[in-house]
Parts: structure tokens; C-alpha cells; sequence
């Protein structure tokens, strides 16, 4: 094969084939990424909004894979970016380095098998089991019937079987009907629509391809559960990467309720013996009578009474599972074997949990424990369901070992610095602490730092924003207001909220710390202005935001969601308020425990746990607002503890550079300039 381009070269064609514009930092991040490739260390790249990151690594990925065809993964957090890169950038690319790099680059999406429609399961009619609230639910089972109904017949059209291109979309009760996980799937060989199987036709697209873009969550999978599910490759690239620790800790989350073992029960039906089942529906009433006594929370040693009732579900789960294997002679008809493998697979995940939590106790010192244990009570249409949840104190340890172990990985995101340094992130994802040059375990979420930590060399690198934020952008901390509290937004807050929205003409988006507080909020700027207030909830979020663009004198308020996925430039934007820093709730037993952990060795629990989530979610909102090379506005924090308290610069150091201050006159008179309403 004749020497192909540099990336820089690669990358000015592209951008010339595009219509875009040279950008400094992308051609910086470009040649960073091509670099770590060629010297196989590990990547974290800063890119702000509008640098054009995808390029950025892109154009270095397929040159890679080209050279050398070795197939490069691509992850990312959000549905949104994979259509993006898969529907947009890769497509327009792989026309336009077709020429210098001999060939059309090959892409393909892959996500988990149970994004697929089962053509099996939806042709043999093996219904889930119907959730315990929803038995007497007349108006909820007849709309789970017109689902269903709808993906019959959508079946019969879809070329892809994939459950993002269903529009409008259906609940995840309806889409269980006919889809299947990797566990309950019969396999390509053995399943009467293998050889039409969308998941299979995908997975067999990606292994052929020079660019496979996934999600974090089945790039954890891969990880987690030692079975390949991506094909080959040598090179991770990880967009979002801000979001990989949730999400990989999100997979390795297990629970244990009684809902799911009497289900695991139903669904062994008629294919083991009803003492069997019998045995597993008196370990599942057994398990909710000793829940019942139990005051929620998180769980620091086993319970009396916990480990005779778990060894009773470990046990029955088992003789079924035993009763369930294949027991030799002519094989099942396909219609049984699908119904063996739904069983199975909920009988494993019952079977699992309950081992997970006694060997979780089975270590005599706590503070070696890897899990976090926690029963957790909630309310479901009046009805109270107690589930113990389990989830890995770390995943530092798992992503070191089978992530960056195993291949390049470069890390990007428009917020990877947390107080100014990429330290906070890297030791929560297994990557040695760039300051000391070792893992501190004082920050790594509770994990202990291997010896040879200091193995694993990476790099990183801010090529800044193409914005000039200090001149684009004022943010205001409201140091005025009292520190907000329990009770909910006062008065105070309201009239502060309503003159800055009266200023901007609308063009307003409300982030909240609650669902509950952007409720509130909304009901008492509609009495207040007569500018429209849409809220979260009342219609779909991508509508919603829509609306909120096409309609400058709109607000929106919402909460998590908006933080990081509202993508809107020009004029209907002008304004970003966020009520409150947006520290985790204090009885989340997850990251108490990661809080504990840190101080055991000597560190400062608060600023690596809580302080490090709410910087980086500060980060994201405040980022919202500038989202084009003309955008204006200002962001508006009412929250005066991120000036009066003594990690308030600590987090003011996570966000963009914008110009300051704290006078509401100053920020008035800003925002009626931008609309042209008179001062």
C-alpha cells in the first residue's frame, strides 16, 4: 500500500470538503491523537464546544485503521452523538478521504442485543411478565397491547430492527416483548431467524468495519463480562468521556427484590418441577418479610437473620437452574429453548445477587469490601417495592485491567478538568494521578492503588474553545441571595429569577436541581410573566426543546437531562439559570461510601466525591450557553455559596473563563442590550 497522508494533511481535506474552517485546537487535538496512536499512550483531551472534536478524532482513526486494518471503537454517552457520527460526520467523511486514503472507509453502529427486535421472539409470542402494579391496570395493559401492535407491524418494515429508529418511540414494558438480552438470546445456529437476525447482521457489519461506534455502556459490558462483544480492535476512542465512571458503574449494578425473584419463578413455569418453583416462590416470601423489617439505607455488615435467607434464594435459584439446563436427547423446539433462556437468564441474575451480597460480607475487613450494599424503598402507583441494590465501590480497578490494558484509549470531552486539573477524572477511571505520578488512592473513589499503577503512561491536553467566553459570555453569582435550603425556592429566588427573565425577553433555560424545584418554578413564572414557560415532563424533552429553539421568547426549565443534552445557538438562548450547585443528594449510599472511603486514607472525601460531581455538572449547564461563534448571554448561578464557601473557587475553577460578577444591575442591562428592549 503506497504511504498514506499525514493527518493534518487528511484533516485540511476533509475540512475543505466539508465547508468548514481551519480551527487551531482541532488541528492540535488531531495531531495529539495520532500521535498517542503511534506511541500507544493513553490520550485526555479538553476540547470545548465548537473546537470539532469528531474530526479531530476521526480523521486520525481512519487513517489508523486503513494502515494498518485493525478496527478503531469509537464510545460515546448519548443516542444523540452516535446518530450524529454515524448518520452525519462518518458518512460525509469517508466520501471526502476516499480519494487520499485509496478506499471509502468502512463505519457501523453496534449497540447491546436487547436494542434489536427479536424476530423469534416476536414471531413465537413468549410474553414478559406483567409488572405487579400494572395487574389490575386496565387503561395500562391496553396501552402496552397498541404498542406491541404497532411493533408488530413495524417488524415487517424495519431494515434495521433498531429501537432508535422507531418514531415515536414505545415504553420499555412494550419494547421487553420483543426483544431479547445476550443471555436469553438462543444463538445464531440454533434460532429459526439466525440467518435474518438484526443483531447478528450488525454485529457481523461491525466486524468489517474500520470505525464501530458503540455506547459506554456495552464498551463496560465487553469489559465487565469477559465474553467479546466488540470486535477486534486496538484503539478505544472515548467521546463523553466526562459520563464513562456513571455509566460503567450503571452496568456493574446488580439488585435483589422480591418482584424479581416470583418472576424468575413464573418464568420457570412448566419446564421444572412445581416444587422447584415452590421452593423459589418461599425464599421470595421469605425475603420479603425480612426486607420489611428493615429500615432503608446502606448496609455496613450483614443483618441478622440476612444470610440464612439469602442462602435460601442462592440455593433455589440454583435447583432450578440445575432443572432448567438441557438434559441431553433430541433438541427443544425453538419456541422451548427461547422460553429455557428467558428463564435462565432471570434466574441467573437472581441467583448472582444473592452470592454477590454474602461474598461482599464474607471479607472480615470492611474497609476491603469492593461493593456498596443498600436497601432502597419507593413507591409505585401506591404501592411500596424494597429492593437491595449492589454496585462497585470503584471501577478504576475493572477499567485499568480491561480497558487500558487492552488498547490505546483516548478520553475527549468539553469537561474533563475538575479544579483545574485532569487529576479528579483520570484516578476515578484507573489512570495514574499526572501530579504524583501514582494513583492517590486519597482520590480514586475508595480504590486502593495497584503497585504498578504507574505502569500505564497517558497524556493530556486543553486545546481550549474557539469562543472568546470573557467576551461572549458574564457570569453572575447572585451573592446577594441567602445560601438556598430545604424548603424550596423562596420568594426571594422567584423575583430574582423573574427580572432576569423579564430582561432577556424569554430566551431562557431554567436548569434545577429537582424536578421537583423546575415544578415549582414553572408555576410561579407562568402567574408572573407574560413571556411562555414550557417544563420537563409535560411532552417529550426533544420536543420540547424544539419549541423552546424555534420560539425566542420561550424559557425552559428541567432538570438533569438539560444539564447536558440541550444543544441550542442563536438568539432563542440567551440566558442559562441554574438554581443551585448541584451537589449529589447527601443519603446517596453510593457516593457516601466512596466519600468514606477517600477520607480512610487521609483525603478530602468531599471535594473528591461530591465536589468533583457537582463541578462537573456545573461545567456542562454553564456550557450550554454558548453554542456558536455569534452566541451572547449570561449564566446566571443563584447560588452565593460559589463565592462565600471555601470550595467555591474550586469550582469556579471548572468553568469557562467567563467575564464575572455579582452586581444584578449590571447583568440587567446586559441582557436588554442583547434583545434591544431599552435600559
Amino acid at each position: 500500500m503506497p504511504e498514506l497522508p499525514t493527518v493534518p494533511r487528511l484533516l485540511t481535506t476533509a475540512v475543505e470538503a466539508l465547508g468548514g474552517v481551519s480551527r487551531s485546537g482541532q488541528q492540535t487535538m488531531a495531531a495529539a491523537v495520532a500521535h498517542a496512536i503511534d506511541t500507544k499512550e493513553h490520550l485526555a483531551v479538553q476540547a470545548g464546544t465548537g473546537t470539532g472534536k469528531s474530526l479531530a478524532y476521526l480523521v486520525p482513526s481512519l487513517r489508523h485503521a486503513v494502515a494498518s486494518g485493525r478496527t478503531v471503537v469509537v464510545s460515546t454517552a448519548t443516542i444523540a452523538l452516535q446518530r450524529q457520527l454515524v448518520d452525519r460526520d462518518l458518512p460525509r467523511l469517508a466520501q471526502a478521504l476516499e480519494k487520499p486514503l485509496g478506499r471509502a472507509a468502512k463505519f457501523a453502529i453496534l449497540k447491546g442485543r436487547n436494542n434489536y427486535l427479536c424476530l423469534n421472539k416476536i414471531n413465537s409470542v413468549i410474553p414478559d411478565e406483567p409488572a405487579e402494579a400494572e395487574l389490575f391496570d386496565a387503561f395500562a395493559i391496553s396501552r402496552l397491547g397498541r404498542e406491541v401492535q404497532r411493533l408488530n407491524e413495524w417488524a415487517s418494515d424495519t431494515e434495521t430492527g433498531d429501537r432508535d429508529e422507531l418514531a415515536p418511540g414505545v415504553s420499555d414494558r412494550a419494547w421487553r416483548q420483543v426483544s431479547v438480552s445476550a443471555r436469553e438470546c438462543l444463538g445464531k445456529s440454533r434460532c429459526p431467524f439466525g440467518q435474518d437476525c438484526f443483531a447478528e447482521r450488525a454485529r457481523a457489519e461491525s466486524g468489517q468495519a474500520d470505525v464501530v461506534v458503540t455506547n459506554h455502556a456495552l464498551l463496560a459490558i465487553d469489559a465487565i463480562s469477559g465474553i467479546q462483544v466488540l470486535p477486534e480492535h486496538d484503539v478505544v476512542v472515548i467521546d463523553e468521556a466526562h459520563d464513562l465512571v456513571d455509566r460503567v458503574t450503571g452496568v456493574a449494578t446488580a439488585e435483589l427484590s422480591t418482584t424479581a425473584i416470583t418472576a424468575a419463578a413464573r418464568r420457570c413455569g412448566k419446564l421444572v418441577d412445581e416444587r422447584e418453583i415452590d421452593r423459589l416462590d418461599q425464599a421470595a416470601e421469605a425475603w420479603h418479610t425480612f426486607l420489611d423489617e428493615l429500615t432503608p439505607g446502606r448496609w455496613s455488615s450483614l443483618p441478622d437473620g440476612a444470610a440464612p435467607v439469602l442462602a435460601l434464594i442462592r440455593d433455589a435459584a440454583w435447583n432450578c437452574r440445575t432443572a432448567l439446563s438441557p438434559q441431553g436427547g433430541a433438541p427443544a423446539d425453538p419456541e422451548t429453548t427461547a422460553a429455557r433462556n428467558l428463564a435462565l437468564a432471570a434466574i441467573d441474575e437472581v441467583h448472582d445477587a444473592a452470592v454477590r451480597v454474602l461474598t461482599t460480607f464474607d471479607e472480615p475487613d470492611p474497609a476491603a469490601q469492593r461493593d456498596v450494599i443498600w436497601l432502597a424503598a419507593e413507591e409505585v402507583r401506591n404501592v411500596e417495592r424494597r429492593t437491595l441494590h449492589m454496585a462497585p465501590l470503584s471501577v478504576g480497578g475493572l477499567l485499568r485491567s480491561r480497558l487500558f490494558a487492552t488498547a490505546t484509549v483516548v478520553l475527549t470531552s468539553a469537561t474533563l478538568q475538575v479544579g483545574g486539573s485532569f487529576d479528579g477524572l483520570a484516578v476515578t477511571w484507573g489512570l495514574p494521578a499526572q501530579s504524583g505520578g501514582k494513583v492517590d488512592p486519597a482520590l480514586a473513589n475508595g480504590a486502593e492503588a495497584p503497585a504498578d499503577a504507574g505502569v500505564l503512561r497517558w497524556n493530556s491536553l486543553d486545546v481550549g474553545s474557539p469562543f472568546d467566553h470573557a467576551k461572549a459570555g458574564i457570569l453572575y453569582i447572585a451573592k446577594h441571595l441567602p445560601p438556598p435550603g430545604r424548603d424550596g425556592l423562596t420568594p426571594a429566588f422567584l423575583d430574582e429569577i423573574e427580572r432576569l427573565i423579564r430582561a432577556a425577553g424569554g430566551r431562557t433555560l431554567g436548569l434545577f436541581s429537582s424536578m421537583r424545584a423546575a415544578k415549582a418554578a414553572t408555576e410561579a413564572l407562568r402567574e408572573r410573566l407574560d413571556t411562555p414557560v414550557l417544563c420537563q415532563g409535560e411532552d417529550a424533552t426533544g420536543l420540547l426543546v424544539r419549541k423552546f429553539a424555534e420560539d425566542p421568547a420561550t424559557s425552559l426549565f428541567g432538570t438533569l437531562s438539560l444539564w447536558q443534552g440541550v444543544d441550542v445557538p442563536g438568539p432563542s438562548l440567551s440566558l442559562v439559570i441554574l438554581d443551585r450547585i448541584p451537589f449529589p443528594r447527601p443519603d446517596d449510599p453510593l457516593l457516601v461510601a466512596r466519600q468514606r472511603a477517600v477520607e480512610s486514607r487521609g483525603g478530602n472525601g468531599f471535594l473528591a466525591v461530591a465536589a468533583n460531581h457537582a463541578a462537573l455538572l456545573l461545567a456542562q449547564g454553564t456550557g450550554r450557553l454558548l453554542r456558536a461563534p455569534d452566541d451572547r448571554g449570561v449564566v446566571a448561578i443563584l447560588d452565593s455559596r460559589l463565592v462565600s464557601a471555601r470550595y467555591g473557587g474550586y469550582l469556579r475553577a471548572s468553568l469557562p473563563p467567563y467575564w464575572e460578577t455579582s452586581d444584578p444591575q449590571i447583568v440587567e442591562k446586559a441582557l436588554r442590550r442583547l434583545t434591544g428592549a431599552p435600559n
